[in-house]
Order: C-alpha cells, then structure tokens, then sequence
C-alpha cells in the first residue's frame, strides 16, 4: 500500500549472494568468485554489459574478503598505499583509459597488493585488450589476468532479473507484465533496470498499478495491444 504514496524512493538493490541469480550466461564468473581464494595469481578480471551483474558479484566477493570497492577513476586521489593492506575490487577499469595518473596508481596497488599477498578484483565491460589501457606495465600485468566474462541474458534470465528488480522497489508486476516486456524491450541488463525504474516513476505520478497499458506508454507504443 505504501507505494501509492507519490514518493520517488529508488529501488535498493540486494547485493547478497542467494540474491545473484545463476544462468548459463553467468555461471562461469559465479564459479571463479565462489573459487577465492584459491584464483591464479591472486587476482580475477570480470568482465561483461552494464547492468550483467558486474558490481553484484564484486560486493559478493567484497562480503566474503573483507575487501573494499573502489572506482577506477577515484584511484588518481586514493591512498594507494592503505587500499593495498586488504583485499580490493577495483571497478570499471576502462574509465581511466585517458587518466595517466589513474593507471599508475592502478599500477602501484596492483604490485602492492599482491605484494603483500592480497587479492585484486577488477571490472570492466569490454574484453580486457579493448580497455585502452596506455600504460605498457599495466596493460601487460592485466593482459596476464584470468578473466571470467559474464555474457547477455537469455529469456529466463532477463524474466528472472525483472522479477529482482520489481521486488528491489517492492513491486509486484500482474502475471502477464513480464513476459510482454521482454518481447519488446532492449535485451540487456541495463535495458531493464531502466524500463523498471520508468514504470515505477509511472505508477507513482499516474498513481495507477502497473499494467501492460501503462508499460506501453513507457514504451512509448501506446497503440499496441495491451489487452
């Protein structure tokens, strides 16, 4: 009852490990995360699209390690030095592809924290030779990295992370309103976070249920069939 309340609370997303949701697609990185501490070389490379499952699997990881997140691109002003005295997930690596000063300090914690016999997590969306990395020292330290891709979603998977996501905002979609929303949205993570939280701002100003009716003006195709 609350959500009829005209509030524009965001969804919190359930980051645990029961809360990741297990496909074909993601399986392999699932496994290589449940295989700490025990990976190569001390350290892992997800990669993978926006929205695949990226950040979630990192604070898995982090729950399990006692590791801290950190941005790629906050690395430039970051203490290397203490971020390299426990484990650490570093995201979004390709966002310092053009910040010199980012990369050697990935450089640095990444010797130091192995150094000091400490795991390092790193993510990214695009296969590792596609980060841009200008650093030689880095990008061959990374092009060394055992890598575990997460791939896109089948329909089982994207039915099941819409599921998440309604329950995320404490929403309860009718029967029917997933399956037609995977037949015409963008087949991808990012692609139903967003559609899920542009029919929650549509429930809440229209103060009506969700519906296919209203998911078809979200989709801007307020003539199909919403039957």
């Amino acid at each position: 009852m609350a959500r009829q309340l005209g509030f524009d609370l965001p969804g919190v997303p359930a980051l645990g490990r029961d809360d990741f949701l297990v496909a074909p697609s993601n399986s392999v990185a699932m496994a290589m995360i449940d295989a700490w501490p025990d990976w190569a070389g001390g350290k892992l490379i997800l990669t993978g699209p926006e929205g695949a499952g990226k950040t979630h699997l990192a604070h898995v990881w982090a729950a399990r390690s006692g590791a801290r997140i950190v941005a790629a691109t906050d690395l430039a002003g970051g203490d290397v030095a203490a971020l390299a005295r426990a484990p650490v997930a570093v995201e979004d690596v390709p966002g310092i592809a053009s910040d010199d000063v980012a990369q050697t300090a990935l450089f640095h914690l990444h010797n130091l924290a192995l150094a000091e016999g400490h795991s390092l997590l790193l993510t990214g969306a695009d296969p590792v030779p596609a980060w841009g990395l200008t650093l030689p020292d880095l990008a061959s330290r990374l092009s060394a990295t055992p890598v575990a891709a997460l791939e896109a979603p089948d329909d089982a998977l994207l039915a099941a992370v819409l599921a998440k996501l309604f329950s995320d905002r404490q929403l309860t979609p009718p029967a029917t309103l997933i399956p037609y929303l995977i037949a015409r949205m963008d087949r991808s993570f990012a692609a139903a976070g967003d559609l899920v939280a542009a029919l929650d701002a549509a429930s809440l100003a229209s103060k009506r249920p969700l519906s296919r009716a209203l998911a078809a003006r979200v989709l801007d195709n307020p003539a199909e069939d919403t039957r």
